[in-house]
């Protein structure tokens, strides 16, 4: 029973971590609040942290740091991996790349450039 209640608390702070993290740098708040707090702060060193995911991460995963561990040697790995496992969510929760397939004519007829143009003479062999 132990073990389960180690492993819910690490995944409630990582769920926690990366929730507040990006709701300070990502969402616009309740009421726009958070919104005004980043307009508040402007390009002010707290400013520019709240522009970066990763790096208000760190801080945001501080606090939920003491729900994982006591040990103090213990205490800097458990913030970066908090923090990581934030940042890897917000990775994996991003919208994927769209594919553009090129147009049959490219590349385009005179084009010059040494690496893309078409062989004249046919494949090498």
């Amino acid at each position: 029973m132990d073990t389960w209640s180690s492993i819910l608390n690490v995944a409630l702070a990582i769920l926690a971590t990366w929730r507040v993290t990006h709701l300070l740098a990502e969402e616009d708040g309740p009421f726009d609040s958070m919104l005004r707090l980043r307009a508040k702060l402007g390009t002010s060193q707290a400013g520019r942290m709240m522009d970066c995911f990763q790096c208000l991460s760190l801080w945001i995963a501080a606090p939920f740091t003491f729900m994982v561990t006591r040990s103090t040697w213990m205490w800097i790995p458990a913030w970066l991996a908090l923090s990581g496992a934030a940042c890897l969510l917000e990775r994996l929760g991003r919208q994927p790349a769209e594919v553009q397939l090129q147009s049959p004519n490219f590349p385009p007829d005179g084009n010059d450039h040494d690496v893309l143009r078409s062989r004249q003479d046919g494949p090498e062999g």
